[in-house]
């Protein structure tokens, strides 16, 4: 493949996308602070970066999916990153962050004739293996047209364009994940619920979650309700879901729209993450 393309994070999401990105025939420079971590990759005909400028080749396009918003400034404010994608680079990030921290990064971008491009990640380590990521995207066109064969080849079996304007990804990425964190929630409290008054919650799915069911029949319901019911893994204590509520009410709260749903969401992960 003719691009030059860097990859920045390898964890539970990154690493089966880099390695999709590898089987489809793509080179490409790795960088991960847990270097071991890359040793897979290296081996399949990966290169490894000592430092995360050195996965950036001037004009190229540089992946990143890193933790929250500090490690991913961390990598943007990193000696020589800018300077070094420069003018017709493309940083394409697929991390989770609040909205204004795209926007803060792609002007910056900007002033260095790259783009930005917001491409958040629905699926997690599985879906990415089984190549069935739902993806939002949003920033420059042309730089959207060019990532875009990238993402397919990561996994993305669905790509959603919402414009130009970066943050719109983000916040797409975030009502998702809070209506997700929602439904567990949910389908946790319904379940005890039904197994302490007698009722087999696996059978309570079965009926409710059926694809054919007019009830709940996604897949949102269907995977985690049958978690639920067959092994009651609790839903509470989870520092991603913790994370992602944060940023959905952060994001609400500077439009002054309201939040009790998601402020009852934070107590009650606060509170389990505090248990342990």
């Amino acid at each position: 493949m003719s691009e030059a393309i860097g990859f920045i994070g390898l964890g539970n999401l990154g690493f089966p996308m880099a390695s999709n990105l590898l089987n489809a025939g793509y080179g490409f420079w790795v960088y991960n602070r847990t270097k071991s971590k890359a040793w897979p990759l290296v081996e399949k005909g990966a290169h490894l970066a000592a430092r995360p400028v050195d996965a950036v080749t001037r004009g190229g396009i540089v992946a990143t999916i890193v933790w929250d918003d500090a490690a991913l400034e961390s990598v943007v404010m990193s000696n020589g990153f800018l300077e070094q994608l420069g003018p017709g680079g493309i940083h394409l990030s697929m991390s989770t962050v609040l909205p204004e921290t795209a926007r803060k990064l792609a002007a910056l971008h900007a002033q260095c004739g790259s783009s930005y491009v917001a491409a958040p990640i629905f699926g997690g380590s599985e879906a990415a293996v089984a190549r069935q990521l739902w993806i939002p995207i949003a920033g420059p066109q042309q730089a959207k047209e060019r990532v875009r064969p990238l993402l397919e080849a990561m996994g993305g079996m669905g790509i959603f364009d919402f414009g130009e304007e970066v943050g719109a990804a983000n916040i797409v990425k975030l009502v998702g994940n809070f209506m997700i964190i929602s439904a567990r929630h949910t389908m946790g409290e319904a379940l005890v619920m039904a197994e302490k008054n007698g009722v087999d919650p696996k059978a309570v799915m079965d009926m409710l979650a059926d694809p054919s069911s007019p009830l709940l029949p996604s897949p949102i319901y269907r995977n985690y309700g049958k978690r639920f019911a067959e092994r009651f893994v609790s839903s509470h204590g989870n520092s991603v879901s913790l994370k992602d509520a944060v940023l959905f009410q952060k994001t609400a709260q500077q439009v002054e729209s309201p939040t009790p749903i998601a402020g009852l969401l934070l107590d009650l992960l606060s509170g389990a993450e505090g248990r342990g």
